[in-house]
């Protein structure tokens, strides 16, 4: 005799004002308006660079859980990468270590390394686990240190023609995605803090920049899209001169624009800008200041950021916006 799960009750969303204002006439096309993109990332893999803002304030916290959550039940593979440069920052304010940062990078000593690595994999990620599994219990934390999913080399950073030691800070040099791949395949959401295994000295970590490090390992996993928030509404070609950011940014005008880009903002485009050569075929740097943008970016016609595409598929998407 067959026996059926038993259906268990399903709680009724609270509504903001302004969604209980819709009609279910319009709430209906919202939702079929998201069916073309719900066909096409069906069962791909989705890289978020999770940093900025969203990280700072409750409602976006919880908002962005809410995103990843959905993205997962409707079939799409998210893998969460985050930074935590707040929360290092006051934590080595409390241990009387002032934060020190060269060309943008945090100058990280072995004394502050340690710091890093407790704040990144035991704060910032545990809170962070625990929010996705508040609502279902399937997020897992990764290091870049578990299963050698990222080894890293120390890098130096040139500052006035000159190169200068910044301490325990690499750059990506290898990319193992067996670890996360497991997961995906069993049906997870890995949260990946970016501390690396030193591959020049083994034993050793290093400190490695979310944005580069979302970036290399979307193309080891062949994503379909990096998702990079941040703090500002998109890329502008003249900052504080231009009224609106770049909607879509080809990668050879996006290489040009990165010498100009603000500290902040460099490894922000830069990732975008590997993540593209390295075959992903979009990268979006969205206003993570925006409750939802995530959900609007992926499965809307609106545009939340700045979309950074191939040559060829920047031609194609200019040539059906002159369509339209």
């Amino acid at each position: 005799m067959l026996t059926l799960p038993t259906a268990r009750p399903i709680a009724r969303p609270e509504e903001p004002d302004e969604v209980r204002r819709l009609t279910p006439r319009h709430k209906a096309e919202v939702l079929i308006q998201a069916l073309p993109w719900l066909r096409t990332f069906a069962g791909s893999v989705v890289v978020i660079k999770y940093g900025g803002h969203a990280m700072v304030s409750k409602s976006l916290r919880h908002a962005f859980a809410q995103d990843v959550l959905f993205l997962h039940q409707v079939g799409i593979r998210p893998v969460v990468v985050h930074g935590g440069g707040p929360q290092i920052s006051e934590m080595l304010t409390q241990l009387d270590i002032q934060p020190e940062f060269v060309g943008g990078l945090r100058v990280t000593t072995p004394q502050a390394m340690d710091v890093v690595r407790m704040v990144l994999t035991g704060q910032v990620q545990r809170e962070l686990v625990n929010l996705i599994n508040a609502e279902d219990p399937c997020a897992v934390g990764i290091s870049g240190e578990d299963g050698r999913l990222l080894r890293a080399r120390q890098r130096q950073v040139r500052v006035d023609g000159h190169l200068q030691d910044i301490g325990r800070v690499g750059d990506v040099a290898e990319v193992d995605p067996t670890a996360v791949l497991d997961l995906l395949h069993s049906g997870r959401i890995p949260v990946v803090s970016t501390v690396a295994g030193d591959i020049d000295n083994p034993g050793e970590v290093l400190n490695v920049n979310a944005d580069t490090a979302a970036a290399a390992l979307a193309v080891s996993l062949g994503a379909s899209k990096l998702l990079v928030l941040s703090d500002v509404e998109g890329i502008y070609r003249h900052w504080g001169e231009d009224s609106d950011p770049i909607r879509l940014l080809g990668l050879d005008e996006a290489k040009e624009l990165l010498p100009q880009m603000t500290a902040g903002m460099q490894p922000k485009l830069e990732a975008c800008v590997r993540a593209i050569e390295g075959g992903v075929p979009q990268a979006h740097l969205i206003d993570g200041r925006i409750e939802h943008s995530m959900l609007v970016e992926v499965f809307t016609t609106e545009d939340m950021g700045t979309m950074v595409l191939p040559e060829a598929m920047l031609e194609v998407m200019n040539g059906v916006q002159r369509d339209h």
